[in-house]
């Protein structure tokens, strides 16, 4: 009897996992560049096997934030072509690098064509989601990316960076929403905590 009962809920539960499908470099590229605003919440597990959360901001093109939770948090700023890393616990003035030269371009660019020649090294799926690896053709040298997508709605679920020298951050999100109003103030790259 008991074997029965797992057969059918194997059974019962079987239809949700077949009915996500991969989605086309197309649809992905068209969700992408219909995305113009959007709030989650994160988690972020780093190289060094730490793990951190937070809650996301994005306003595309171009701009992300990333508040880190905690008192001391971190803020991480994407905006004016640079991100800016703020860290109040390690008594340093901001780190600043072109965001040109990271892989989170991708996703903030103007205009997504991920069918470009290049920019895709994978697209696969996993059972669940979509992954795609990929990388701005003109400098791999920068690292690549890999995003994860659901299908039905489409939706981009994380993404795993992986930087020049080899290192990996995995981001998780968690409960996005989509196309509210930001404040402009969040993106500002000059201070880590702006009025808002």
């Amino acid at each position: 009897m008991k074997r029965i009962a797992i057969a059918l809920a194997l059974t019962l539960c079987a239809p949700a996992a077949w009915a996500a499908e991969k989605l086309s470099l197309n649809e992905i590229s068209a969700y992408l560049n219909g995305l113009s605003t959007a709030k989650s919440g994160f988690t972020q597990q780093n190289d060094d096997g730490s793990v951190s959360s937070g809650t996301l901001y994005l306003s595309r093109p171009g701009k992300m934030r990333f508040e880190y939770d905690g008192q001391a948090g971190s803020t991480v700023v994407a905006g004016a072509g640079a991100v800016i890393i703020f860290d109040p616990k390690s008594n340093q003035p901001p780190e600043t690098y072109p965001l040109k030269r990271t892989p989170l371009s991708i996703i903030l660019a103007r205009n997504v064509n991920l069918g470009q020649a290049n920019m895709v090294t994978g697209h696969g799926f996993d059972g669940q989601q979509t992954i795609v690896r990929a990388q701005d053709p003109k400098h791999p040298e920068y690292g690549f990316i890999e995003m994860s997508f659901a299908d039905s709605p489409s939706a981009l679920t994380g993404w795993v960076i992986h930087d020049g020298t080899g290192g990996q951050t995995r981001i998780r999100l968690d409960g996005m929403e989509t196309g509210m109003e930001l404040s402009r103030s969040l993106f500002n790259t000059s201070v880590a905590n702006p009025d808002r």
